[in-house]
């Protein structure tokens, strides 16, 4: 009956379609995401519905099909979920996320499909070397500071940490509420295969500043106490939080900073400023261990 472009999302296009039966979401798969990978990020939604995670169901076609291709590129159907987001959720709306988020991972262990995380720390290094030319509203030598930052954190980068799928984005615009009640987790497009740790520190810096900046350790306790309701965490895990915080503020920091000088000026989503995560960045590097992130046991 009718559609309308989605302004939200910086890494592909999105279009709401109503129907008489129902609506969808179109997604044209733009920039970063591969058509190559397109397969897995379809499997896992469909194994996350299927166990029970509220997520988007792909919708296939007559034939079966799922992926298709419009206007040159590849783009899919998915279903459309009730609910919406908020960019500083409530101390309520972080604890559902922080459940949601260990279902994530404990429901995604039996997906047999497999994923290297192309923007985790072995391709923060090159990222940084990327970036080069005219940096406007930075500060000066701040590619020196982010490079010196970043070899602190690759050195004390942890192992042997329980991993498996993660989420990878897990912001607030990809988390749909209707009151504080949690509907659905969308846009698995960075989903790949990492920390399960690493998956917590992204929603800890997502989710957890507030507008002026501040760090909220209530809400960051709630994320944390909501995950361990359903998965609970290593020591050694509690222990990593300051360092994979500091890696998971670094890596939206330099995609951020890549946007700033390659998004072209007349996009219709404008790139988001960096420096937001370089502060977070310094945050994290004073952090002293767990009880800066409200774990006290």
């Amino acid at each position: 009956m009718s559609f309308a472009g989605i302004a939200e999302g910086v890494e592909n296009s999105n279009y709401l379609l109503r129907t008489d039966k129902a609506h969808y979401i179109l997604t044209l798969y733009e920039k970063r995401v591969k058509a190559d990978d397109l397969p897995f990020f379809i499997g896992l939604m469909q194994h996350l519905a299927k166990a029970g995670l509220d997520c988007p169901v792909p919708v296939a076609d007559k034939k079966g099909r799922i992926l298709q291709k419009l206007c040159g590129r590849p783009a899919a159907i998915v279903t459309f979920l009730d609910g919406t987001s908020q960019r500083f959720p409530n101390v309520e709306k972080c604890r559902a996320l922080g459940n949601a988020l260990a279902r994530f991972h404990c429901l995604s262990e039996g997906f047999a499909g497999v994923r290297k995380n192309a923007l985790g720390p072995e391709g923060w290094s090159p990222l940084l070397a990327s970036i080069e030319g005219d940096l406007p509203g930075m500060p000066d030598a701040i590619l020196d500071q982010a490079g010196d930052s970043l070899k602190k954190i690759l050195k004390g980068w942890p192992t042997g940490l329980p991993s498996g799928h993660i989420h990878a984005d897990m912001f607030p615009n990809n988390v749909l509420f209707v009151g504080d009640r949690l509907t659905g987790i969308i846009d698995f497009y960075f989903a790949c295969q990492d920390i399960y740790a690493y998956d917590i520190a992204v929603c800890l810096n997502s989710w957890c500043f507030d507008a002026d900046g501040s760090f909220n350790v209530t809400k960051s306790g709630a994320i944390l106490q909501g995950y361990e309701s359903q998965r609970p965490l290593l020591d050694a895990e509690k222990k990593a939080l300051p360092i994979l915080n500091q890696g998971a503020a670094m890596r939206f920091f330099l995609t951020r900073l890549y946007d700033w000088i390659n998004t072209p000026k007349d996009a219709l989503v404008k790139p988001l400023n960096p420096l937001e995560f370089w502060s977070r960045l310094r945050f994290h590097q004073r952090a002293k261990g767990p009880e800066s992130y409200g774990l006290w046991h």
